[in-house]
């Protein structure tokens, strides 16, 4: 067959199964109670695997690492990121060894076959595997930084309103409710984590392992703080109020002095802006005019003195 019309083939064909492999199996979560209740799924049956996600998990047994603290690192890591399957673990290192050992063939394939048995080609395989493996620990990482982000921008508002919650009498637990309710509009992935907390309490478990779920699920340390002063607060029996005051009072503080220090960094970068590309332009715009005339007064002066 003609390697023209084979090589195109296996690269389009190889896009769309890493496009499908990657869909299958980094879903962010299960599908919740009303989507089963929807599509008439009879009740204690789970979620059907797809062939794809079977093939991931069986690789995943001879790639996930016997290490049990590297493994709860990893799980962590992807509860921060929004994915809360169990198998999550299982799905993203099956995802991790099928992405390299698949774009590592394909890369050999199309290299050697056009370039030949050379070290650029026995390179670029290594660096198209490399990116293969690398590029799922990337995604997640830039998963992480977002949504941690979003849950920044409504935390001390939802902060403020816990305090206000509190201080009318309402309990935690059902200040947090409310608080999940009120912000859900403008905070969503803030308000789905507090409305975990309640129905983790809600469904039996103890209040300070649901706080601090809600601390490794989110991975931020203004709220694994405050997920302390309420655990601290409730073991020694202080004023739960006053002690979230302080708190809020402290978050406050501490979010003036990030934004402050980001303004800080605003003139040395655009110093930098400056120098590397509006300079250049500058003294283009300012000089040009200057240098066309000396260029146009010696062609004038040659012109001249050749006419003599």
């Amino acid at each position: 067959m003609d390697p023209a019309i084979v090589i195109p083939g296996l690269v389009a064909l190889t896009v769309v199964g890493v496009a499908a492999t990657v869909w299958q199996l980094m879903q962010p979560r299960e599908r919740s109670a009303a989507d089963r209740l929807g599509t008439n799924t009879p009740v204690g049956a789970g979620p059907t695997e797809s062939d794809l996600v079977s093939l991931a998990k069986r690789v995943a047994r001879y790639s996930i690492s016997d290490d049990g603290a590297q493994q709860e690192a990893l799980r962590k890591r992807l509860l921060q990121a929004g994915f809360r399957r169990k198998d999550s673990v299982e799905r993203y290192s099956g995802l991790r060894t099928l992405l390299t050992l698949g774009l590592g063939a394909l890369a050999g394939l199309v290299l050697f076959s056009s370039r030949g048995v050379e070290l650029w080609s026995l390179f670029g395989t290594l660096l198209v595997a490399a990116l293969g493996y690398y590029g799922p620990h990337m995604y997640i990482s830039n998963i992480i930084t977002n949504r941690q982000n979003e849950l920044m921008k409504g935390f001390a508002d939802a902060l403020d309103l816990l305090v206000s919650c509190v201080e009318a009498g309402l309990g935690l637990d059902a200040a947090f409710r409310r608080v999940a309710d009120e912000i859900e509009s403008a905070s969503p992935e803030l308000s789905g984590e507090l409305q975990l907390v309640g129905h983790e309490v809600s469904a039996g478990m103890a209040r300070v392992e649901a706080l601090r779920r809600l601390s490794d699920r989110t991975g931020l340390d203004e709220i694994n703080s405050l997920v302390n002063v309420l655990i601290q607060a409730e073991r020694f029996g202080a004023s739960v109020a006053k002690a979230l005051r302080v708190h809020s009072d402290g978050v406050r503080t501490r979010r003036m002095q990030r934004a402050e220090t980001k303004a800080g960094q605003v003139s040395p970068k655009l110093t930098v802006v400056m120098i590397l590309f509006i300079l250049p332009c500058l003294m283009v715009i300012l000089l040009a005019p200057a240098m066309i005339r000396v260029i146009n007064n010696f062609a004038h002066v040659n012109t001249t003195a050749g006419a003599k």
